[in-house]
């Protein structure tokens, strides 16, 4: 009896975690090349290598291929009511949700590798031929003052549209394209560009994510500062960093909460840990598009694994006890901080080894809860150590798989 009751609780407890960490999609097949995502509607489209374009209508537990089924898709983005696509040597359109296809005069001889719209206009990148232009929705296309580029991303902040641009870095336009200067930001690759209200993080190729605040006119290097970053996404205060690996294991998905001052690895439940050249935040889900490893969800308020319960200002800072303690394999610890403080959680092994970092930033007065999911680590003792300004506290924990 005490053995079935066991069997049962650990399979109720691993179901109704198993939204806890990332989880690979259905439909698009686990060893596909995901380059890019974009939503329209309640509608989330994929950017494969060979197979096309996938659809989601059920944020992305399941997907299907569209009729744009045999390309290789490097970019995608919503103008208007159409989808554009970006391929090797040609650009495509659809204007009812994927049913159907158009190419564009875009493409020849050159792939279109980033696409972004600003406004009533959609900028297309190439790798080689500079910047294009389409001012009816991806109709047609015309080259802007940007030729013979290679043009890895796109960002828009207010009138300003960020290109980044092969090893010369970062440029902006201000009038739709017709001039184009180059930033301060000048001699990394720009893999990727995202905002965040007045800021504009670019990720480069081997010097990680760069902060602007001043539309471009100065850069500082995150402490996210030797990583190759191949996408970028951010929502509410929030951005996510995909990481292309050097050595097998070293890529995944990184996570700031306060403009790239701290960054903590969300890699939980990734089979092997990927390459990240895609993200996307929508419907309450982050999406990464991987090499090789396909596509994976997992939900947005789990990943940002802190909560404050509480703006009632503590007396006394406090570390309480994990619960459930014993756990398998999430645990919620929960801690009080009675004025602004920098505030540290980080896990330990029973070897005093760190295996990972809950929290690493500036917080308020109040009471705040982080989840630790331990899927990827093996049964043991493990101990979690707070520390802020003028406190610090350890206490152990059981984890029972």
């Amino acid at each position: 009896m005490i053995i079935a009751f066991l069997i049962i609780y650990n399979l109720s407890f691993n179901i109704n975690n198993c939204k806890s960490q990332w989880v690979q999609c259905n439909g698009i097949g686990t060893n596909q090349f995901v380059y890019s995502f974009t939503l329209l509607g309640n509608n989330i489209f994929a950017g494969t290598s060979q197979y096309g374009v996938y659809v989601s209508t059920d944020n992305g537990a399941n997907w299907s291929q569209t009729s744009l089924n045999n390309k290789f898709i490097y970019s995608l983005t919503i103008a208007g009511n159409n989808i554009i696509a970006g391929s090797q040597y040609a650009t495509y359109r659809s204007t009812n949700n994927g049913t159907s296809w158009i190419q564009t005069n875009l493409g020849n001889y050159y792939s279109v590798v980033s696409l972004a719209t600003y406004g009533n206009n959609v900028f297309a990148g190439t790798n080689g031929d500079g910047i294009y232009i389409s001012t009816n929705f991806g109709a047609s296309w015309n080259i802007t003052t940007i030729s013979n580029q290679y043009v890895y991303s796109f960002a828009t902040l207010g009138n300003y549209i960020f290109a980044g641009i092969g090893e010369s870095g970062v440029f902006y336009s201000t009038n739709n394209g017709s001039n184009w200067i180059q930033t301060s930001l000048n001699n990394h690759t720009a893999q990727a560009l995202t905002t965040i209200g007045n800021n504009i993080f670019a990720g480069t190729i081997g010097y990680g994510v760069y902060l602007s605040t001043n539309y471009g006119a100065n850069w500082t290097q995150t402490t996210l500062n030797d990583k190759t970053v191949y996408s970028l996404a951010a929502s509410e205060n929030n951005i996510f960093a995909g990481i292309y690996y050097i050595s097998t294991g070293s890529g995944g998905v990184f996570l700031s909460t306060n403009n790239g001052a701290n960054w903590i690895n969300k890699n939980q439940g990734f089979t092997v840990i990927p390459s990240v050249v895609a993200l996307l935040t929508a419907n309450n889900y982050i999406f990464a598009g991987t090499y090789e490893h396909s596509a994976w969800r997992r939900t947005y308020s789990e990943i940002l694994v802190i909560n404050k319960i509480s703006k009632i200002v503590p007396v006394k800072c406090s570390l309480k006890q994990n619960y459930p303690n014993p756990f398998n394999p999430t645990t919620t610890i929960r801690y009080e901080i009675p004025k602004n403080s920098s505030v540290k959680l980080v896990i330990f092994d029973v070897l005093g080894r760190e295996v990972e970092t809950l929290v690493d930033e500036k917080q308020t007065a109040g009471t705040y809860e982080a989840t630790f999911n331990a899927s990827q680590y093996s049964s043991g003792v493990y101990f979690y150590k707070l520390t802020t300004d003028n406190f610090s506290e350890t206490k152990k924990m059981l984890l029972i798989k």
